[in-house]
């Protein structure tokens, strides 16, 4: 399996970065996405991860860090890409829910790193949180049929999984869906994505999967089997099934 979100950068992991690795790996998470959220944290992922085989990383910046993004801020991103490739442009995207920066602020962060998306032929690593129509009329306006990308920690209906099919994008699921309180919606969303385009994830040190017993303080990427036992349940497949395909797809899509 490959952990396509980890927030790698929270000092849970990184005080005890070669622990992580190794006890991910014996419960067969054989590597991670680390996910960035602004550039410096690109800019350190890059160099954190350029000696550690089993990590990948993203270069971008978060909805809520999108107050931090200005005129300079796509020079300094082409140079970061120039330095050291990553395998995919984000964490970027909307979120009108929490609206830590504003919707203009989010919308002129998103429009550039959608465009250096498609300068550099990376996929984009999305997240929307109560934006989803404003998603989409970005995604659409940049003039192409299908966007590489992944949709990070879906949590929507079937409905807006649908057009974020069309689009052409990948699906990733988190612990969410082991979630009793509120991840019905979810639940009953992953029975329609296809094979093809499911990826799987942990956002760890966040969503951590409540079906684990007894109840760990932190979500760790070790803990991404029980997304997947519960992914599995609800396609109705074998779970090496599951892990051999998701494997698959986060290989082709981030090519690596």
């Amino acid at each position: 399996m490959i952990d396509i979100g980890v927030n790698i950068q929270h000092d849970f992991f990184l005080n005890n970065l070669e622990e992580t690795i190794s006890q991910s790996k014996l419960a067969g998470v054989e590597g991670m996405v680390c996910i960035s959220s602004d550039l410096k944290e690109s800019q350190f992922l890059q160099t954190l991860c350029l000696d550690q085989p089993s990590l990948w990383f993203t270069s971008g910046c978060h909805p809520h860090h999108a107050n931090t993004w200005n005129s300079q801020s796509v020079s300094t991103l082409n140079e970061l890409i120039k330095v050291n490739r990553p395998i995919a442009i984000g964490e970027t995207g909307l979120d009108f829910n929490r609206n830590y920066s504003t919707p203009t602020e989010q919308r002129y962060a998103f429009e550039e790193q959608i465009q250096i998306s498609l300068d550099h032929n990376l996929p984009l690593y999305l997240h929307e949180r109560d934006a989803h129509e404003d998603m989409l009329s970005m995604l659409r306006a940049a003039g192409k049929e299908h966007i590489q990308g992944v949709i990070h920690c879906f949590t929507g209906s079937i409905e807006q999984l649908e057009n974020y099919l069309k689009l052409g994008l990948y699906i990733g699921v988190t612990g969410w869906v082991c979630d009793e309180r509120r991840g019905l919606s979810l639940q009953q969303a992953v029975p329609h994505i296809p094979l093809d385009r499911l990826l799987l994830e942990t956002d760890a040190p966040y969503l951590l999967p409540r079906t684990i017993r007894p109840r760990p303080k932190k979500n760790h990427p070790k803990y991404l089997p029980w997304v997947a036992e519960e992914v599995a349940k609800l396609k109705d497949i074998p779970i090496n099934e599951l892990i051999i395909q998701t494997t698959n797809n986060t290989k082709r899509l981030f090519s690596i």
